[in-house]
């Protein structure tokens, strides 16, 4: 069924020796026995745990990846970055490092924004998962430091920032709107402050070093697409979650 499945793949991060996806909802999608639609992978959604080990298992085969070799976050929106040398769970990570060839990296979002990071001529890879707390405190900068400690080097990372809520569907209050600079907060035409995440994402990318040009931001809106993604804000309790994959191809 696998064969089946539809993804999203970053035109900056797919090449030789770096390979990436970003998974749709694929709603046509049933596992046995799934209470939620389509291809949900999230340990923490309301999800029979047997499912997503068999949504884990499409996914890895959909990458070419034995599933053992796929290194997942139990996200808690923090900014813990871990340094992985192989494939499991990893709790309260919410970033990804590798130098080991062969080895994936897996971010899960419903409205967050899920970034991977690449340098292929350095063989290192990165993935974050940013909402509005882990951006706020410093996720971004943490994985590219952590990137660089492992021999990354700044001209060389191409980063790919997930679909995620949008300007318009991320309306908070004014704690937290006061938390981001004021070029980042929307207020004229809204009863309440709305937030751009990817923007602040990209700018902090870009305060890192990163140029410009090795940002790809994609524009969809998970909350605003109910046919393409799941979204927390759009479904709460009953949402699924997407998979962002990267992985640092083995090359003979």
């Amino acid at each position: 069924m696998s064969s089946q499945l539809t993804f999203l793949r970053p035109k900056n991060l797919n090449e030789s020796r770096i390979l990436s996806w970003f998974s749709l909802k694929n709603a046509q999608y049933v596992a046995s026995n799934s209470t939620i639609a389509g291809l949900n992978v999230g340990f923490n959604s309301k999800e029979h745990q047997e499912v997503i080990l068999a949504n884990l298992k499409a996914l890895a085969k959909e990458t070419t990846t034995n599933l053992k070799n796929i290194a997942i976050a139990q996200q808690v929106h923090k900014t813990h970055v871990e340094v992985v040398s192989k494939g499991g769970i990893y709790p309260e990570t919410d970033a990804f490092v590798t130098n080991t060839p062969g080895l994936a990296l897996m971010i899960q979002v419903a409205d967050c924004g899920a970034i991977l990071f690449g340098d292929s001529t350095h063989k290192v890879i990165g993935a974050a998962h940013a909402g509005w707390r882990g951006a706020e405190q410093g996720i971004v900068s943490k994985t590219v430091n952590q990137m660089l400690d492992q021999g990354a080097k700044l001209a060389h990372i191409h980063v790919y920032i997930s679909p995620c809520i949008s300007v318009n569907a991320f309306e908070v209050g004014e704690e937290v709107a006061q938390l981001f600079p004021e070029e980042f907060v929307l207020r004229e035409g809204f009863n309440k402050p709305h937030i751009d995440l990817k923007s602040y994402i990209a700018h902090e990318l870009m305060e890192c070093g990163i140029p410009s040009k090795n940002i790809l931001k994609d524009e969809s809106c998970t909350v605003e697409n109910d046919q393409s993604f799941y979204s927390f804000r759009r479904e709460s309790t009953s949402a699924g979650r997407m998979a962002a994959v990267i992985k640092l191809n083995q090359l003979s």
